[in-house]
């Protein structure tokens, strides 16, 4: 997977599943201490680790398998060139499985052509609902609404802004338009432990509103965040805006997405964002 956080949320999720069965499940990710990691290596090379869920280190050269059968890639086109070349190398003669909500041109094409075997899964889960979008420009009356709809259910918000450079500015200004509202700040440039330590202090429902950049597009579950408003909406590519709107209405509660943009938009970003 391509973050720490993902791949914790997947270990939880396999512990939890398999929790009947004989199956050793094991987690790699760079915020473990060097001798869990140098512990893990070991199992890994001696065959006990029977499932290891990580980031891309665990594509390592140092890391050798006993008897690797199967590789799953999440977030396929979140990986870079160099983690694709490791992972040709190591995918030879083994079972491979590559999941996207949003499949690159290549990933495609070799599907199109037959090159690889393709499983569209087009069905939601049971009780899952669709997540209503809305469009609009900044309006503090409609940010209020949204934001106090949700708490008052006992859910929370993602509040998206992709500028790290004015994001404590964004906060402040959600802070005036509802004052009870508690906010954390989440963005690419926070040490790794710090943002780990923000995303499940949000998973855990101890504060309303995420205010993050697109690092939240990644495959994260938060059952209970309903409620999606990405600001200047018409920076994101399309592939963008879905997978965002993708981090709400993962439970059986009714979910929104609010898009708002800037007045002078070019054609190709009101393509966009009629989504």
């Amino acid at each position: 997977v391509p973050t720490t956080i993902l791949a914790q949320q997947h270990y939880e999720t396999f512990t939890e599943r398999f929790s009947d069965w004989p199956i050793n499940i094991n987690l790699m990710t760079r915020t473990q201490t060097k001798k869990a990691k140098d512990l893990l290596t070991e199992n890994i090379r001696n065959g006990t680790a029977d499932i290891i869920i990580g980031t891309h280190g665990v594509l390592s050269e140092n890391i050798k398998y006993k008897n690797l059968s199967l590789v799953i890639v999440d977030e396929e086109h979140r990986f870079g060139v160099r983690q694709k070349e490791k992972l040709k190398k190591i995918k030879e003669n083994i079972d491979y499985l590559a999941l996207t909500a949003t499949p690159i041109p290549r990933t495609l094409n070799m599907a199109i052509g037959e090159l690889k075997d393709i499983s569209m899964i087009t069905t939601p889960p049971e009780s899952r609902m669709p997540v209503k979008t809305y469009l609009s420009q900044w309006e503090n009356s409609l940010v209020r609404e949204a934001c106090q709809r949700e708490i008052n259910r006992g859910g929370q918000i993602l509040f998206v802004h992709n500028r790290i450079e004015d994001i404590n500015n964004i906060a402040e200004n959600i802070r005036k338009i509802v004052p009870t509202i508690s906010i954390g700040i989440a963005h690419g440039q926070m040490k790794e432990k710090a943002l780990e330590k923000i995303m499940m202090q949000f998973y855990s429902n101890q504060f309303d509103l995420l205010l993050a950049t697109s690092i939240i597009e990644s495959g994260l579950d938060i059952p209970n965040a309903n409620t999606i408003i990405i600001n200047q909406a018409e920076r994101f590519g399309l592939a963008q805006l879905h997978q965002l709107r993708g981090r709400v209405g993962r439970g059986n509660k009714d979910s929104s997405c609010i898009l708002m943009f800037k007045s002078n938009l070019t054609e190709n970003a009101k393509k966009r964002i009629n989504i």
